[in-house]
């Protein structure tokens, strides 16, 4: 059996240090050895020892992974799901794997967005009309410039031998801190810093945004929002900011196991009531799809999605999210408010 070279450095080290707290007449010079001999440690080494290359393919077949009929990712011979400790006692070069691979399938989700869905995938703050709002991505991750601070052994007045002294104290010290901080983190090989997008920072900012700048502009009489989870909060938060405008435009609204709350946010009696008329909120459940779920909050009318995972509500309700727009644009046609407290929300399911 192959013993790692980290096995052979560390365990005498563990040993040395039980040793020297037992107490000797040399404990402050074993002390002093064994930090020298820690600082020598490169720790990049130590872990790159016996690793393959971090070189992944860039396809999913390169890594011989496919999407099955049910958007299953699997493996191309075995069948199998993504398995992540692909190598054992490797975790950096699993987790490098990991993120290779995560970076193609975001691609190839984009690409199905594009090429199924019809979509156009386009950065903000750009013109354009929105289709998808996408509330989570409130910032991105750079590397940490690098600061360097003057040392005050650079003062002139200080001896030349002095100052070269101080300076190499200096960097030991530093190699020696920045040693233990990436033996208790490893895996962070670089100090990031996150950048949040300019008046997008968190998703209620995103969805005023996308409002003020697309929306609210577009020339569209029937505006529908589905909001799912977050994003029905992002939306309570919206209607708090932009009421009249958001009354004006939007026709009906369709919550999805949304997670607001009309209380914590303060939200008006005006707002509370205009929601009751002209929101739906799918929640997750047991019971059969539109069957009507009882609510503490006096907001909006709330039936089953027909699951009770909440992944799953958006895309179980969708039938009946579309037939409920059918209504609420028939009824705005025709002038007539959609009376959605006094519907009954019940579809059976050969209706659908």
């Amino acid at each position: 059996m192959s013993i790692s070279l980290s096995s052979l450095i560390l365990c005498p080290i563990w040993i040395s240090m039980a040793q020297i707290q037992q107490g000797g007449p040399d404990e402050k010079e074993k002390t002093t050895a064994l930090k020298d001999l820690l600082s020598r440690i490169d720790l990049d080494e130590l872990m790159k020892k016996d690793e393959p290359p971090l070189d992944f393919p860039d396809t999913l077949e390169g890594f011989e992974y496919a999407f099955n009929e049910k958007g299953q990712l699997r493996h191309i011979k075995t069948g199998e799901p993504f398995v992540f400790n692909y190598r054992e006692d490797l975790h950096r070069w699993n987790q490098k794997r990991y993120e290779a691979l995560g970076e193609i399938i975001t691609k190839y989700v984009y690409e199905l967005l594009e090429k199924d869905c019809n979509l156009k995938k386009i950065s903000i703050p750009e013109g354009y009309g929105v289709i998808v709002l996408n509330p989570n991505e409130n910032y991105i991750e750079v590397e940490k410039p690098k600061i360097h601070v003057q040392s005050s052994s650079d003062s002139s007045d200080e001896p030349a031998e002095k100052r070269e002294r101080k300076d190499k104290v200096s960097k030991e010290t530093k190699k020696r801190r920045d040693f233990y901080e990436k033996y208790r983190n490893p895996q962070r090989e670089k100090e990031m810093m996150q950048l949040y997008i300019r008046e997008n920072g968190s998703p209620e900012e995103h969805a005023i945004y996308v409002w003020d700048h697309f929306i609210a502009q577009s020339a569209a009489e029937n505006v529908f929002f589905v909001a799912h989870s977050y994003g029905g909060l992002a939306f309570v938060e919206l209607m708090i900011q932009r009421e009249a405008d958001v009354k004006s435009k939007v026709t009906a609204v369709a919550l999805t196991d949304s997670v607001h709350n009309v209380w914590h946010q303060e939200a008006g009696k005006t707002i509370r009531e205009w929601m009751r008329e002209n929101c739906c909120n799918w929640v997750s459940s047991s019971e059969p799809l539109d069957t009507s779920v009882e609510s503490m909050l006096p907001d909006c009318p709330r039936v089953s999605a027909g699951t009770d995972r909440h992944e799953l509500t958006s895309w179980k309700s969708f039938p009946s999210i579309f037939k409920f727009f059918a209504e609420a644009s028939e009824a705005k046609s025709s002038s007539l408010k959609p009376a959605l407290a006094r519907r009954s929300h019940r579809i059976k399911h050969e209706e659908l």
